[in-house]
């Protein structure tokens, strides 16, 4: 899959919080149809094994609506599964182990803290920066803040796609207007809405209206 930047206009990351007895394969499907760009899927407490097995099936799907299917930290789930990449932190492995397992063809994204983490990451081969948390995050309680200045001269320095992420919604996200990014990276945005396909055709509006255009 050619790397666009489009794809990271609407990303996604997955989360098991919010299922209220739904599977997480529908959800998914929700989050596609409304336009969701990319998908992160992200296992914390499961076996290597199952998550191969549950990310060749979410490949299928997010194949099917045409989205790249990124996995979260694990670069061997990633080749296993023929996912389309891998996300790692600064804390997992390192980028150049990474791209090397990987080969050139496979996108890899990078979490940039600050504009130095950025330009290194960028430098050894990152496909896109994960920058945040922008506006704090209910996911991470360790999530260190990212200011909003901050993550325009990350846009400012780098030439790969920017994706902010952090606590960003429907509420708050006209504050990202004229950083520069590419998107927006949600959890709790996406999965803990009611009608999960209807609040991503309106992230989405919002995105192009502020992000896009702004």
């Amino acid at each position: 899959m050619r790397l666009k930047k489009e794809y990271f206009r609407l990303y996604a990351i997955t989360d098991r919080t919010w299922l209220r007895g739904e599977s997480l394969l529908s959800q998914i499907e929700k989050a596609l149809s409304g336009g969701v760009t990319c998908l992160q899927l992200r296992e914390k407490n499961m076996s290597e094994d199952d998550f191969v097995t549950e990310a060749r099936g979410v490949k299928v799907l997010c194949h099917r609506y045409g989205v790249p299917l990124i996995i979260n930290d694990s670069v061997s789930v990633a080749l296993k599964s023929g996912a389309d990449g891998v996300h790692i932190g600064q804390d997992d492995m390192s980028l150049q182990e990474a791209r090397r397992l990987c080969g050139n063809s496979m996108i890899i994204g990078v979490s940039a803290h600050n504009t130095e983490e950025a330009i290194t990451a960028e430098q050894n081969g990152a496909s896109y920066l994960g920058s945040g948390a922008v506006f704090g995050s209910s996911t991470k309680t360790d999530a260190h803040l990212l200011s909003i200045a901050v993550l325009k001269e990350i846009a400012e320095n780098t030439s790969v796609p920017v994706v902010a992420i952090g606590g960003i919604n429907k509420e708050n996200i006209k504050k990202l207007s004229g950083t520069g990014i590419d998107g927006v990276a949600l959890i709790s945005a996406v999965f803990a809405a009611e009608d999960i396909k209807s609040e991503c055709i309106i992230l989405n509006s919002l995105i192009d209206k502020y992000i896009i255009s702004g």
